[in-house]
């Protein structure tokens, strides 16, 4: 079966309205009747914004996060706009298409 992934790249450390972003999209994604959302973290990762980890005696700050959605393009496309203003320059939205099996 063909369906669509949308992977939202951020770092644990960035905020919206003060709030962890992983959790506003999160919680947008919810809302928005999405059939379900992952969040998953980084030990290691660098992109535009420099490098995604610091280490300090065995702790790992501002590491690297990826929420992972996959459902049908029609969900998925009407959010990508809210998405990308919530996530603005601190992250990487992309979606592409994938089988279930």
């Amino acid at each position: 079966m063909k369906v669509w992934a949308l992977l939202i790249r951020i770092k644990k450390n960035d905020k919206l309205d003060g709030r962890p972003l992983e959790k506003a999209l999160m919680e947008f994604l919810a809302q928005s009747g999405i059939s379900g959302a992952t969040v998953w973290t980084g030990v290691d990762g660098f992109g535009r914004r420099g490098k995604s980890t610091v280490h300090l005696e065995g702790l790992t700050v501002n590491m690297p996060m990826m929420i992972e959605v996959v459902d049908e393009k029609p969900k998925l496309e009407p959010l990508l706009t809210q998405i990308k203003k919530m996530v603005g320059d601190n992250g990487l939205v992309t979606l592409h298409e994938v089988d279930v099996v």
